[in-house]
């Protein structure tokens, strides 16, 4: 072997050991985050929903679990269920603003019924969370003492969550902006009434579309992650299915990666195409969840 050979062959080793050295000190990068997505609305939409690659529907307590039309319609519901085979993972809308759960006439009574009724159909559905938003309800009126409300709504809830766990379904209170309701707008004041009912079963949504119109910063997820057990997400303008305005969610995403959450992720948005919309949404949170 001629000299300029073992020359080439050594420069070559070392350089290939120089390389493997320095990409043994550079830390791995983190697999993207990869959550279940879903859509908030009407099971009839689950087979589209289905070839577009979702992972669940989020539908709504009185359309589906309670519906006016009676039993024989959620039987029914039931059926296109086992027949679509796409999971109803979580749902909203728990109970109507004309059931006061603060304030100085109250329908706890009511609302516990409800909620027994809710929870019990969503274990019979195979589902994992009914979300506790139920902006009217909350609502304190005019001239109401704060502090008295919270305390009121703090009773009920801590009434209301051993129901959560005797049916093995978790409860996640919803923080809405101010534009919506006047009581719970955000993650710290969610967080608030989790830790004052103190039960596993009664957790925190964080809701993307709601933070970013009370400005809330990806960090307060950071802060409550221990509490968060799904999520909500749109556009900040107009409610808009992910894609719609190009909003970047990729800081919430971020937060949502380090306390390293593992829930559901379901757009619940205002539609104008829904089929067009969900398409370019999926493939939207898809990319921006891949660059975190």
């Amino acid at each position: 072997m001629s000299n300029r050979t073992s020359r080439r062959k050594f420069i070559g080793y070392a350089g290939g050991l120089l390389a493997g050295l320095s990409a043994a000190r550079l830390p791995a990068r983190a697999a993207a985050l990869n959550l279940p997505l879903g859509v908030c609305t009407s099971y009839d939409k689950a087979a589209l929903l289905k070839r577009l690659g979702f992972s669940f529907i989020e539908e709504n307590v009185g359309r589906f679990l309670i519906p006016d039309s009676g039993n024989d319609q959620y039987e029914k519901n039931r059926q296109a269920l086992q027949e679509q085979k796409l999971a109803v993972r979580s749902y909203v809308s728990f109970f109507p603003g004309k059931l006061k759960s603060v304030g100085p006439d109250l329908h706890h009574e009511a609302i516990l019924e409800r909620a027994d009724l809710a929870l019990g159909r969503a274990k019979a559905c195979g589902s994992t969370n009914i979300v506790f938003g139920s902006g009217g309800s909350r609502a304190i009126p005019d001239g109401f003492d704060r502090d008295k409300a919270k305390a009121q709504h703090i009773e009920l809830c801590k009434k209301m969550a051993p129901l959560a766990e005797k049916h093995g379904i978790t409860l996640a209170v919803e923080p809405l902006n101010r534009g919506e309701t006047n009581f719970i707008n955000s993650l710290a004041e969610g967080a608030e009434i989790v830790r004052a009912v103190n039960n596993p079963w009664f957790r925190l949504q964080c809701d993307i579309y709601h933070m970013m119109k009370e400005d809330e910063k990806p960090e307060e997820i950071v802060r409550y992650g221990p509490h968060i057990v799904h999520c909500h997400i749109a556009e900040k303008q107009s409610r808009t299915p992910p894609g719609v305005r190009g909003d970047d969610f990729r800081p919430y995403f971020r937060a949502l990666k380090q306390i390293n959450y593992q829930g559901g992720l379901s757009m619940e948005c205002v539609w104008s195409d829904f089929d067009n919309e969900a398409a370019r949404g999926i493939e939207t949170l898809k990319r921006q969840l891949s660059e975190v």
